[in-house]
């Protein structure tokens, strides 16, 4: 087996909509979190400061909901690709399920669910057990912090972005799954992809921004069904 090195990079960057299918709900889709949960209270730096109860509240269930979710094919099928690319996952979801799937590079732009980090130093970061998933605002670290969600929350910078576009820019492939292109920065890292890099984007209904980008193919399918169609394709150029 080729290593790593040897291998074509393929960089894919993922959003809600891989997740929607193991039974994640999407915050902005119909039905979606933002629906329940006015947003700016419960996933922004503001809303933190004045009411931290209902953040951890908010992000307890959150857990909880995911533990009840499995990867699904899409998720399997990018661990499969491994085998003849070398693979790495940009992911603006806040889920594990890429990690539980057997991806071996995953870079989260907004955070991780299944961690917690300092109040006051951002850099110190721990893994929750799944027997204690809660947490509330007098939650301490092991250090003796208090500790937060491990979120990037809306206007907090995105610390991520910046090895993200790095990637991006280093793809021989670059593919989009289920998201909106709508959601900045990460939506950007499209941008950075070089010119004549093949570019799919799977999502049943695309970005109307995203059609006019040269060299694009859409895959205009749910991401399980939408990466069957790429798999095929992409093994087929590696064989």
């Amino acid at each position: 087996m080729l290593k790593d090195m040897e291998k074509p990079k393929l960089v894919v960057s993922t959003g809600a909509g891989i997740s929607a299918e193991s039974g994640i709900t999407t915050f902005r889709d119909a039905g979606g979190l933002w629906e329940n949960y006015p947003v700016m209270e419960v996933a922004s730096a503001d809303g933190f400061r004045r009411n931290p109860a209902l953040v951890h509240q908010f992000y307890n269930q959150r857990r909880k909901d995911l533990l009840k979710a499995q990867p699904n094919s899409a998720h399997r099928a990018l661990v499969e690709l491994e085998k003849y690319y070398d693979v790495w996952v940009i992911t603006q979801n806040v889920d594990d399920l890429h990690e539980r799937a057997g991806s071996s590079k995953v870079l989260h732009l907004h955070g991780e669910l299944m961690k917690i980090r300092s109040v006051s130093n951002p850099d110190y970061i721990e893994s929750l057990d799944i027997d204690h998933l809660e947490t509330t605002p007098e939650t301490r670290g092991r250090n003796g912090d208090l500790m937060r969600p491990h979120i990037v929350f809306f206007q907090e910078p995105v610390p991520n972005i910046e090895p993200a576009m790095e990637l991006a820019s280093e793809a021989d492939i670059f593919v989009v799954i289920g998201t909106s292109l709508v959601v900045y920065p990460a939506a950007g890292l499209i941008n950075c992809v070089r010119p004549g890099v093949p570019v799919y984007y799977i999502d049943p209904h695309p970005a109307a921004s995203a059609l006019r980008i040269p060299g694009l193919t859409v895959i205009k399918e749910p991401a399980t069904k939408g990466m069957e169609k790429l798999t095929e394709i992409l093994t087929k150029t590696a064989r």
